[in-house]
Formats: structure tokens, sequence, C-alpha cells
């Protein structure tokens, strides 16, 4: 890349408002990226991924064609790209021959022959002895689909993996691409982290493979701060397809890690997504064509709420969320940390960062995708687009909002608390003087439409004036209270604001993480050290159950449905007796064989228990009346 690119800075106005270039503010808190061990792709300069891509271009139903062959692409010409048929799909492509030899020596080192045994990647305890059965289900089916749409083979992870070495010893320290832009109230660094590619299914058992990743951070600073006094007030990893105020976490939160000042990333194995803890994480993807199904529950699960007035405290949530995780597959994201460090003083230290704020030519305009389309149904497994651009060539919503991509828009920083406190104080209380002298109006005018109307009961000929009076009083009383209400509120609304700004000016510790409502929280010693026979049994029994199924339609057609029943109940019985909740299962079961039993009995005593239940109303309702009359 050209240096005059490289060294692009932040405008004018930012510059005076954080006093430092942005070169050296990316430096100053640039992460530290913690890998898993068996990764094989690390943040890579997109120049030596390009020049060893060809372009190519795809209409709909047509075969794609090569627009530029590999050795022959460059950065400078892909963002120099005439606009092309608006129909047609463009990608890079990062791996085309595959070349046979190379492969089964690479498949050997995955098996742990002829490599560190330091650096192998093992699973551990099973992902599916983590959730419950229909989950498992959800996860076969997945995998039916998965077999049946599949777009990029094994054998695309061990070529990308072997055509990235060279690059990666050319281009042997890791980059990032910074952003620093002023947004708000907020200065936000942004590092942006390309990967070649993402092995999440092939090397470590997760839901997609593709070329080409990119990643994301972002540190936000107060615009306010003086030179000095610079430090961020909230950080953002970027995890999956996800947004919002869970991705957030206070700077001074003892979550965030940091080393010498500079935030520390775990980095999912193969899927690159950002965790703040190392561990392992469980990922609830949906599969795409159950999102309808998924909405409706949501629905219902609004509606049910508002109906019932439920709160929305934590078993709420929790019970609604396993709910919706029937419709989900479960993987596991790799966040050890236990391999490769990348950053300042690590094993691997950044290069020097390069800018893409203004965007050069290359970051904004090619809006194609950065490796191989599939035309997978899902898009799971198609390349992305740039830093920039979402698939579709629209603009990304963190990149043209980063302040609301993290749910931070309606957080104040911390150096303009106080003032913004005083102001809301001063137009509430303004609001309650106009409400005080609104009420005492209305109060006054009530009153007089009162008297009027006590005067009009006096006179029986203007008993329809009367009717008008009383309508008027209903309408202000109603007028009247909804003007009290709004008193009581705002009251209470600035006790609130002064109790707020007292400990702001005390400098008394406010909350940091009252803002997550979801945490996505490592897997606990718990979850990891389940008995390796209930993990046996949670990978063998969707597939014992269908095979069981196909030898009851061979052998015992006849006596299909209690075969059924009696296999779902003995594998339900098994499962509760290795998730440790037998004693509930069998609660269950009890309560279900007494309905189902209350259920048989009222259908053959259908007439009898109407009586029954005629009678015992009429003698409850004759007692209650005549205590009545003898209290």
């Amino acid at each position: 890349m050209k240096d005059e690119e490289k060294n692009k800075s932040v405008g004018p106005g930012t510059q005076s408002a954080i006093g430092e270039s942005a070169n050296k503010l990316l430096l100053r808190f640039e992460p530290v990226l913690c890998f898993t061990k068996g990764e094989k792709f690390f943040p890579l300069d997109t120049a030596g991924y390009v020049e060893n891509c060809s372009l190519w271009e795809r209409l709909p139903n047509r075969e794609a064609i090569c627009l530029i062959p590999k050795g022959q692409l460059t950065l400078e010409k892909l963002g120099k790209l005439e606009a092309g048929n608006p129909k047609a799909v463009r990608f890079l492509r990062f791996v085309e021959e595959v070349n046979i030899k190379e492969l089964a020596t690479h498949q050997l080192q995955q098996l742990g022959i002829g490599t560190d045994e330091k650096n192998i990647f093992r699973a551990g305890r099973g992902r599916l002895a983590r959730v419950g059965y229909f989950s498992r289900f959800a996860d076969t089916l997945f995998s039916f689909l998965l077999f049946a749409r599949g777009r990029v083979p094994w054998s695309t992870a061990a070529a990308a993996a072997i055509a990235y070495k060279p690059i990666e010893e050319k281009y042997s320290q890791p980059r990032y691409y910074g952003r620093v832009v002023h947004h708000g109230n907020w200065i936000v660094l942004q590092y942006w982290f390309f990967y070649a590619f993402n092995n999440w299914r092939s090397g470590f058992f997760g839901t997609n493979d593709h070329e080409a990743d990119w990643e994301m951070i972002c540190i936000y600073i107060s615009d306010a701060v003086l030179e000095k006094d610079i430090e961020p007030e909230w950080v953002a990893y970027a995890s999956h397809d996800n947004h919002g105020d869970d991705l957030r976490r206070h700077w001074n939160d003892t979550e965030v890690k940091k080393i010498d000042g500079h935030p520390v990333i775990y980095v999912g194995a193969g899927s690159h997504a950002s965790y703040f803890r190392a561990g392992e994480y469980m990922t609830e993807l949906p599969m795409p064509f159950l999102s309808p199904v998924i909405r409706v529950v949501e629905r219902v699960q609004n509606l049910w709420r508002k109906l019932v007035s439920q709160s929305d405290d934590e078993e709420t949530q929790e019970q609604e969320s396993k709910l919706l995780n029937i419709l989900r597959v479960p993987f596991v994201d790799y966040a050890r940390g236990d391999g490769l460090m990348v950053g300042p003083k690590q094993e691997k230290e950044w290069d020097e960062p390069c800018l893409i704020e203004p965007p050069p030519a290359w970051v904004r305009n090619y809006r194609g995708l950065w490796g191989l389309y599939t035309g997978d149904p899902f898009a799971g497994e198609d390349a992305p687009a740039g830093a920039m651009h979402n698939r579709d060539g629209s603009i990304r919503s963190s990149w043209y909002d980063p302040v609301g991509w993290s749910g931070l828009e309606k957080v104040v920083p911390a150096d303009k608390a106080i003032a913004i406190t005083l102001r809301q104080k001063e137009k509430i209380q303004t609001r309650i003087e106009t409400l005080r002298e609104q009420l005492k109006e209305k109060r006054k005018e009530l009153e007089g439409i009162g008297i009027e109307a006590a005067a009009l009961r006096l006179q029986p000929d203007l008993q329809k004036q009367l009717e008008l009076h009383n309508k008027k009083i209903e309408e202000l009383s109603g007028e009247v209270k909804s003007l009290r209400g709004q008193l009581a509120s705002d009251k209470a609304l600035l006790q609130s604001l002064t109790g707020y700004e007292k400990k702001l000016s005390n400098g008394e510790p406010l909350p940091l993480r009252e803002h997550i409502r979801h945490e996505h929280a490592p897997a606990s010693e718990a979850e990891l050290n389940r008995n390796r026979l209930a993990e046996i049994w949670a990978a063998a029994s969707i597939g014992l159950m269908l095979i069981g199924f196909v030898a009851l339609l061979i052998v015992a057609k006849q006596f299909l449905i209690n075969a059924i029943i009696t296999i779902a109940f003995i594998v339900l019985l098994i499962e509760s007796w290795f998730r440790k909740n037998f004693s509930r299962f069998v609660a269950n079961v009890s309560v279900v064989l007494a309905l189902v039993s209350g259920l048989i009995l009222f259908y053959q005593f259908f007439q009898y228990s109407i009586i029954a239940v005629v009678l015992a109303a009429g003698v409850y309702i004759l007692w209650e009346n005549l205590r009545e009359l003898w209290t």
C-alpha cells in the first residue's frame, strides 16, 4: 500500500479534540489478541492476500467468469474497478487448485503427525452434552442440511492453510486496519482485523467455513478529555452478527483484561469472534429457514408477558431463552487463549497501523466479496464483504454508526455527565412549574363548572344542559388526574436526578454492568467436567433413536405408537439421569400421568362428571348466599 494512504489521519476537528494524531492514539490502545491452540489464520495484510487472489463475477443462473487472474490483482486495481452489472456478484477467489500431496501432508499434521504437539487443538468436552435433547435434534437437522447444501468442502480449508503459509512468511508481522472517528460525544477507535480464512467448521466443529473474514473492536473515548487525561471509557468487541449493549463493557470493568493499558481479546478458534474472557462459549445459531418461527415465538412471549404483567427478571428470560434454543443449533466457540498472542511486547507484534479513515479507494469502491461466492442459500459459507460494506453493497452500521452499533448513543461520557444532569434538572423543573400552572388553571375551571352543575340540578327544565356540564366535568377531571400523575412522576424524576448529581459530584462509583441484559459467559467448570459416559450418550442418543425408529418400522410396525412412546420415555429418563434432574423428571412424569388419568376418567364418566360439578357449584353458591343473610 502507498505510504500516503497508510498515513492518512482524522480531520482537523477531531485532531483538536483529542490532541493526538490517529496513529499515536491507535498505537496507545492497540489490543492484544489471544488465540487458541490449533489456530492457523492470523490478522493479515490485505495486500498479500489480494495479490494471491483472482477476481470473479457471477450473474444469476450463469457460470462465474474471471475478470482478473491470480497474480495480476492488487489493492490499487481493486479500488479502480468500474461499476458492473448490478445483478452480478463480484468476489475474490483465494483457493483455486488443490495439491493432493500437500493436502495429505497437511492432514497428517492435523492428526498430530509431524507437528508440534503443544499447538494441537483438542476439543475436550463434547458440545452436545452441554445442551438439551431438543437442541440435539436441531443439530441433527442442521447436519443433514449441511450435507445437502455444503459448498466449501473440507479440502478447501486445508488448501487455504497451505496457500496462506507463504503469505504469512512474506508479511511476517500481523496487521490491523484502524479508524479514528468523531461521533457525537465520542472519539471512536476502530481496529479491523482481516483473516484469510474462517475454518470454524472444518477445524473446530463449528457452523461454517468460508474464505476471508473481517472482525473488529471499538474503543470509545470522550471527545472532551485533555491529552494528559486520555483514557477510554468503553470498549465493544464484535462477536458474530450481534450488536447492542451486550457487546459493550466499561473500561474499568474487571472483565476487561488489560496488559500495560492494552485491552486483551480472546479470539474464537476458526470463527475469529472476540470475547472478553477466556473459555468455551456455547453459541446457539438460528437456522435461517426457522427465522419466521422464532419471530412468532418471540411475539407470543412478549404478548404473554404483557397479558400477565410478567417482569423481565433473569429467571423468566432464562426460561424463554431455553424455549428459543430448541429452534437453534448449538456450537462451541473455543476462545481459550492458550495459543499465540499478538500485540505489544507479545510473541508477535503488530505492524504499523494502516489507517482506513478516510477510506482508501479499495475500501470505499470495492463492494464485492473478499472470498469465494458459493451461492449458499443461507449465506453462511459465502465470504463476507469488506470492512465498510455488507454483502448486498450497503454500508455496515458499525462503520457509519459505531456508537449506535454498541448501544452507546444513549450514554453520556463521564466528564459531561454532571453538566447534562444539571441541564436535565433545569428542563424537568421548568416542566414541573408549567404543570403546576396548568393544574391550577384546570382546577379553577373544574370548580367553576362544578358550581354551574350544582345550580343546574335545581332547575328540572335544564337537564339537557346539566348533562353537557357533567360530561365536561368528567373530561376536566380526567385532565386534572393526568396532570397530577405527570407532576408526581416528574417530581420523582427530579429527585432521582438530584441524587444522581450528588453521586457524580462526590465521585461515588456507579454500576458498570447495568446495561448488560444477556451476558455471554464461557462454560463453567461444572459444564466442562461432565461425565464421559454422559458425553458419549449425548453424541449417540439421536442417532440411536433414529436407528431404533427404522428398526420398529421394519419388525414391529403394528406396535409403532406404543413403542415410540416407550422409547421416548426411556431416552428422557436416561437424559434426566445424566443431567442430574432425575427426581424432577419423575415428579413431572407423575403430574402428567395424573392429568392424563383425570382426563380419561372425565371422558369415561362425562355425564356424571358434569352432574357432580353442577351439584357442587349449586351447593357452594347456596351456602355462600345463606351465610351472608345469617351474618
